[in-house]
């Protein structure tokens, strides 16, 4: 039996070399494999003027490689939230006909592509590809705090401590599922956890 699809998920694609003179790259961790794979498919020259915003997580994998292709510019991020000035400061001072690429973690993935069209950046100018952990980037509804990488079913809040019930439910706008505490009614009952974002 097939998985059941969120119907409130978006729609991930492959990323495929655009035409145009400038493009810009957002990727994390296993993200890096949708560049080179563009790479292959890219005409010569195709990185002369792109500029590549890289996290490439703790154990620094793929940066070299993505050195490799010789973008014009290239930066190496801690977390999004390092990255997210320059990559603010690259969409103030982009040019017409900018084209954006989108690869990795679900929420590097809706978080960049917020910030872009908090710029605006039209969505038409921007392709996604998911590549790596399918952790998630959950939104409580009690605190509205975030968590990042949530790999459990339920998940502890990291702000206020409730115990939650991970939705199937992702906002785009705050690119993140919602919790939902899953023992309200008697906080002495506690489910079993379970890894099953991987």
């Amino acid at each position: 039996m097939a998985a059941k699809s969120i119907i409130s998920r978006p729609i991930y694609g492959t990323l495929s070399p655009q035409p145009g003179k400038h493009h810009l790259f957002i990727a994390d961790a296993e993200g890096a494999l949708a560049i080179t794979d563009l790479a292959a498919k890219a005409p010569a020259g195709f990185f002369g003027d792109a500029h590549i915003i890289f996290i490439p997580g703790p154990d620094g994998k793929h940066v070299a490689t993505l050195e490799a292709l010789k973008p014009a510019q290239f930066y190496q991020g801690y977390s999004f939230a390092s990255a997210l000035p320059r990559l603010k400061q690259t969409l103030a001072n982009a040019h017409m006909g900018l084209r954006l690429y989108l690869a990795g973690t679900e929420g590097l993935i809706g978080q960049a592509m917020q910030t872009a069209l908090e710029a605006g950046i039209d969505h038409t100018s921007m392709q996604t590809e998911h590549r790596g952990s399918l952790a998630r980037r959950m939104q409580c509804v009690h605190c509205k705090g975030i968590t990042e990488n949530v790999t459990t079913q339920p998940a502890t809040c990291s702000h206020c401590g409730l115990l939650l019930l991970v939705r199937d439910h992702y906002s785009r706008r705050l690119a993140a599922f919602q919790g939902v505490c899953i023992n309200a009614e008697d906080r002495s009952e506690i489910p079993p956890m379970e890894e099953i974002f991987r």
